[in-house]
C-alpha cells in the first residue's frame, strides 16, 4: 500500500527500510542469469558471498548462499564463469542494501551458450540486421581510422604496424578497453558509440586476438550488435581468427579474419598503389601515343592527296573545259548571229522590194484626195477636185480638169 507522508508528518529511516522490506518480502524467488565477478570464500565461514553482473550493462547484484550451496559447483564455477541462480531477493534493512539469497546455482556450459547464440543469431537475422543490402562500402583512403582494442595487446599492435606500413600516413583514435569479462560489452558499445560520433572518423575497426568461446563471448552480445547496426560509420570485425565466427562479424560492414587482415582491408598499400599508377600513367601514354600516330598517319596520307599537293591543278583542268565550252558558245552563237543577220538582208529585200517607196521610184505616182485618202478609182473623182500627187522624190497638186466618163 502506498505510504502517505509530507513535510510535517515523515516517517523515520528505519520505518522506509522496514516498508521496503516487507515489499520485497512478498516477491517470490527467480531465475537469474549473469557472470560471478567477485567470489568470497572465507574459511570456516557458512556462507559465501558473489556478486552477480550482467555483461551487456553496468548493473551488479549482491548474492549469498550457503556453503553447501556453492560446494556443489565449486569445481567448475570461478570468477568470470556464467551461472544461473536460483534465488530469492532480500532486503537487509539495517544497511539499506538489496541482494539475492541463493538456494541453487548451475553453470552455463558452453553447449548451451552456444545453443542461446543460435537461437540469438536467428532473432536478429529476422530482424534483416545482417542483411547483405545493410553492407556499406569501406571508404578507399580514410583519413583517420578509429580503433576499439584491448590496451596494449596484439591487436592493436598488429592493426597498427600493418596499416602504417601499407600506408604510413594513415591515422588512428584508438580506444583501449576492456575485450574480455564483465566489463567488456559496455566498454566496447561506448566506444563504438564515441567513435561513430567524431566527425572525423571515417571506418571503425573492432579488434581482438583469439580466445576460447566464453572469451569472445561479449562480441555476440546483443546490445553491442544492435550498437554496431545503428551505426552511421562503417564498422570493420576483426576477432579472433579465421575459426571464431561472433555475432559481430555478421552485423559489421566488413569481416576480418584476423586483425592483420583488418589493417589491409582497411587502408590500401603505397607500393601497390604507385604501381597501379605507374601502370595507368604508361597505359594512358600508350593510349594517346597510338591516338597522335593515327591522326599523324591520317594527316600524312591526306597531305599526300593531289588535291592537296597541287590544289590548282583542277583549277587548271576546269579552266580548259571552261575555255572549250566558251569558244565553242562563241562558234555557236557567231553562226546563229550569221543566220539571222542573212535572214534579215533577205527579209529586208524583200521589203524593200514590195515597199511602196519602189513603186514611187520605178515612174509611179500615189494620188490621194484632199483628207488623204488614195484614189483607187476614177470615179472617186470630180471635176476641178484637187488632187494631191506623191511621187518618190516629193509630191505636188494637182487638178481634174476634165473627168472622161470612158
Amino acid at each position: 500500500m502506498a505510504v502517505h507522508t509530507s513535510p510535517d508528518t515523515p516517517i523515520p529511516v528505519g520505518e522506509v527500510s522496514r516498508l521496503i522490506g516487507g515489499w520485497i518480502d512478498r516477491l517470490g524467488a527467480v531465475w537469474v542469469e549473469g557472470q560471478i565477478t567477485q567470489l568470497s570464500r572465507r574459511p570456516g565461514a557458512g556462507v559465501v558471498f558473489l556478486t552477480l553482473r550482467d555483461p551487456s550493462y553496468d548493473i551488479s547484484l549482491s548474492v549469498t548462499c550457503f556453503r553447501s550451496v556453492f560446494d556443489r559447483v565449486a569445481d567448475v564455477v570461478s570468477e568470470g564463469a556464467r551461472v544461473v541462480v536460483h534465488a530469492k531477493p532480500e532486503w537487509y534493512a539495517p544497511r539499506g542494501q538489496l541482494s539475492l539469497r541463493a538456494v541453487e546455482i548451475r553453470p552455463v556450459g558452453v553447449g548451451e551458450l552456444l545453443a542461446r547464440l543460435e537461437q540469438l543469431k536467428k532473432s536478429l537475422a529476422a530482424e534483416g540486421l545482417f542483411d547483405a543490402e545493410r553492407k556499406r562500402p569501406l571508404p578507399f583512403l580514410p583519413q583517420l581510422v578509429g580503433l576499439v582494442c584491448g590496451r596494449a595487446s596484439a591487436a592493436e599492435r598488429d592493426v597498427l604496424e600493418n596499416a602504417r606500413l601499407r600506408w604510413p600516413a594513415v591515422r588512428f583514435e584508438v580506444r583501449n578497453v576492456a575485450v574480455q569479462g564483465v566489463h567488456a560489452v559496455p566498454r566496447v558499445v561506448e566506444a563504438v558509440r564515441e567513435l561513430d560520433a567524431h566527425p572525423e572518423v571515417d571506418v571503425i575497426v573492432v579488434a581482438r586476438g583469439g580466445g576460447s568461446v566464453e572469451d569472445l563471448l561479449p562480441f555476440s552480445d546483443e546490445q553491442l550488435v544492435r550498437t554496431v547496426a545503428a551505426c552511421r560509420t562503417p564498422v570493420v570485425s576483426a576477432i579472433g581468427h579465421e575459426p571464431d565466427s561472433p555475432l559481430l562479424d555478421l552485423v559489421a560492414d566488413l569481416r576480418a579474419s584476423t586483425p592483420t587482415d583488418a589493417a589491409k582491408k582497411v587502408v590500401p598499400d603505397v607500393g601497390e598503389e604507385l604501381s597501379r599508377i605507374q601502370q595507368l600513367r604508361e597505359r594512358a601514354l600508350r593510349s594517346v601515343t597510338g591516338f597522335l600516330d593515327r591522326e599523324e598517319r591520317g594527316l600524312s596520307a591526306a597531305l599526300a592527296r593531289p588535291s592537296i599537293q597541287r590544289p590548282h591543278r583542277m583549277v587548271d583542268e576546269r579552266a580548259d573545259q571552261v575555255a572549250a565550252l566558251l569558244d565553242r558558245g562563241r562558234r555557236t552563237l557567231g553562226h546563229l548571229l550569221d543566220r539571222a543577220d542573212s535572214e534579215l538582208a533577205h527579209t529586208h529585200a524583200r521589203v524593200v522590194a514590195l515597199s511602196p517607196a519602189a513603186t514611187l521610184r520605178r515612174g509611179y505616182a500615189v494620188l490621194q484626195h484632199a483628207d488623204g485618202s488614195v484614189v483607187r478609182t476614177a470615179d472617186e473623182v470630180t471635176a476641178e477636185e484637187p488632187l494631191r500627187a506623191r511621187v518618190a522624190e516629193g509630191e505636188f497638186t494637182v487638178r481634174v480638169a476634165d473627168r472622161d466618163p470612158a
